[in-house]
């Protein structure tokens, strides 16, 4: 296997938490919840563990301190391009891959997250994006694939026609991507949407629209790729945490 370094985006607020709380921070069986997301970048062999960090940065910094992270910081919330764009100076002159995962996923397996990683490295892909089969996928972006079984392109849910609507197989936001093309790429992302944010997925849909490979790897089982959003959800996971 290729060596790979492992970002991970912990900047948010978690509004959600009804808390001011960094959403990263709160505990799932005693533990905040980024710890699980940062012990499975390392147990999967990360070269390097990046932790992208905004609100409460401090904070965050302490309760990770001694877990061998390093930080990038985010200072305002941008959107998740935004987010991946701050850690460019650690991949200087690098062709490694970066595995991107969200600070508020604890439930992800080491097994799932060594298939994307094998499946982007023997697909030799520009861009591998983790995706699952949702009964009901309301909300979420849909993933088409090509004749090949690659990605042809991710289509948000509110921009999605019928037949589009029809697909159970959804982008969950977890990507490994070649480094030198992602950084060059996120440069021209455009901001031009509701939010005025960079968003990551924006990278893959450039790729498509290029021609370039984009291979998808479908996880298991959908719980283990869920963000953690409400309270509600947190109670949830200390559950299927227990329950393994």
């Amino acid at each position: 296997m290729t060596k790979f370094s492992t970002v991970i985006m912990a900047a948010g607020k978690g509004t959600r938490m009804k808390s001011d709380l960094a959403k990263v921070l709160h505990r799932i069986n005693g533990r905040p919840m980024v710890h699980y997301v940062i012990d499975r970048a390392r147990e999967i062999g990360s070269r390097r563990i990046i932790l992208i960090i905004g609100h409460q940065k401090e904070q965050v910094m302490k309760e990770c301190d001694g877990l061998g992270v390093e930080f990038a910081v985010q200072e305002k919330q941008l959107g998740t391009g935004h987010a991946v764009q701050m850690t460019e100076s650690f991949f200087d002159h690098s062709e490694e891959d970066v595995l991107v995962l969200s600070g508020d996923v604890p439930l992800l397996t080491s097994e799932t997250l060594m298939r994307l990683i094998e499946t982007h490295q023997s697909s030799a892909a520009l861009a591998t994006l983790l995706t699952a089969n949702l009964d009901d996928p309301t909300g979420y972006g849909r993933v088409l694939r090509n004749e090949r079984g690659e990605v042809s392109r991710i289509v948000e849910h509110k921009d999605a026609n019928p037949d589009e609507l029809k697909i159970k197989e959804i982008n969950v936001g977890i990507y490994v991507f070649k480094s030198g093309p992602l950084f060059k790429t996120l440069r021209i992302v455009k901001n031009d949407n509701a939010q005025g944010e960079y968003y990551l997925p924006d990278v893959v849909k450039i790729y498509v629209d290029r021609g370039e490979k984009v291979v998808a790897q479908l996880a298991a089982d959908f719980d283990e790729t869920r963000g953690i959003n409400t309270v509600d959800q947190l109670k949830e996971a200390e559950e299927i945490l227990i329950n393994r």
